[in-house]
């Protein structure tokens, strides 16, 4: 049974790996002309010439499924007042991914960007960012969503004056429906374009209010009640309310204080991995687009795996574990011991927490980082809690055993 575990790791290993390396751009964008020359507060266009590699498609600016991810332009640069995007017309193809035609783009394509600067720009040059946003696909597959980017340079005189060579949109594009596939942007003064972040004035956590963050609550919470049953942390809780239980003199409310604090101790200590991962987004961000850096997180998500089948035994040193348990009694003591749960419970709860940790590092959003680990710690705590009141209920539970192998 174990050999087949291996085995069937080994080849989710190997699947990861490919498709780790086999992610490259499959789009390169480029402007006519490497250096433009326009006046202060002028509106000047630019094409932008998007070459998709033979084999692939990206998806329209709108695709005929919401689930699908649209390709965008966005266009930063600190000066510019506002812009807009002609996009092309889309052909509507039949993949054997999909039941219905896909709005896709595809070989060569021309999106024509007008670009109003800011009269108050001072003269000089200036360079800008132009950047497609896209998630190309084959007729088997999709890639990551990816962007291609190129950079813009544009001399800013004093005044309107006309240019020395007229940027006309190209004769050999495709038509382009203006009525349909214009999209603009006005940006706020003093203020650069962001980048395509979909959230554009809008907080973070609005965003994921609409995208489903009460459902991925739900989750971490649930999570956190089946890491109880883990090996490392289930033999601990008859033992701690055992442990509170001495402590409170046969009241039931002091009990219940002591299940209190404990789960407010395991919910700092979770919440203070939450921030301090948040904080680190960016940086792990940037780290997540080295494929090295991917297969080092992925391997090491293997050795904690092969631990849970029993391939061998993963554990912290004896003497750290003893000193975390070994909390004085009382109040602060049930603190300490909930500050400390999480070094007792680490070989067992460390690919789901490892898991958390990746996506909040992700997202970059310190209160998010926050929610997550405390609605964790809360899922974790919650049958201390239970069990405080209803103490008479503890020798009702499951003996310990290999059945929790499979948790």
């Amino acid at each position: 049974m174990k050999k087949r575990n291996l085995s069937l790791i080994l080849f989710l290993i190997l699947i990861m790996i490919k498709n780790v390396f086999g992610q490259y751009d499959v789009v390169k964008v480029s402007t006519e002309k490497k250096e433009y020359k326009f006046a202060a507060g002028e509106s000047f266009n630019i094409n932008l010439q998007a070459k998709i590699d033979e084999g692939w498609h990206i998806n329209s600016h709108k695709p005929n499924d919401e689930f699908l991810i649209p390709s965008e332009v966005v266009v930063e640069g600190k000066g510019i007042k506002s812009y807009s995007v002609k996009y092309p017309n889309a052909k509507n193809i039949k993949l054997a991914i999909s039941e219905s035609l896909v709005s896709v783009y595809e070989k060569t394509e021309y999106f024509v960007i007008t670009i109003t600067t800011d009269k108050n720009l001072a003269v000089g040059k200036k360079s800008f960012v132009i950047k497609l946003n896209y998630q190309a696909c084959n007729n088997e597959s999709c890639l990551p969503p990816n962007t291609a980017s190129t950079n813009l340079e544009v001399e800013i005189t004093a005044s309107k004056q006309p240019t020395e060579e007229k940027n006309e949109i190209k004769s050999d594009t495709n038509n382009i429906d203006i009525s349909s596939n214009e999209s603009s942007k006005t940006i706020p003064e003093e203020k650069n374009i962001k980048s395509n972040t979909k959230n554009e004035n809008d907080s973070i956590s609005s965003k994921l209010e609409e995208s489903g963050l009460l459902l991925s609550l739900i989750f971490v919470f649930l999570g956190g009640l089946a890491l109880n049953l883990t090996p490392c942390v289930y033999p601990l809780i008859p033992i701690t309310i055992g442990y509170f239980g001495g402590q409170a003199e046969g009241k039931t409310s002091r009990l219940f204080l002591l299940g209190v604090l404990y789960v407010l101790g395991m919910a700092l200590t979770y919440s203070v991995i939450g921030v301090v991962t948040s904080l680190s987004g960016a940086v792990f961000g940037t780290l997540l687009q080295n494929p090295f850096v991917i297969i080092g997180i992925a391997l090491l998500f293997v050795i904690l795996a092969l631990s849970q089948f029993g391939v061998y035994e993963f554990k912290l040193p004896d003497s750290l574990v003893m000193k975390a348990g070994g909390a004085k009694g009382g109040v602060f003591g049930a603190f300490f011991m909930g500050l400390t749960m999480v070094i007792v419970a680490a070989p067992c709860i460390g690919p789901f927490v490892l898991g958390l940790v990746t996506y909040v590092a992700a997202k970059g959003d310190p209160f998010y980082g926050f929610l997550m680990f405390f609605v964790l710690a809360l899922g974790l705590g919650l049958p201390y809690l239970l069990l405080a009141l209803f103490s008479g209920k503890i020798k009702n539970l499951p003996r310990a055993g290999f059945w929790m192998d499979g948790v």
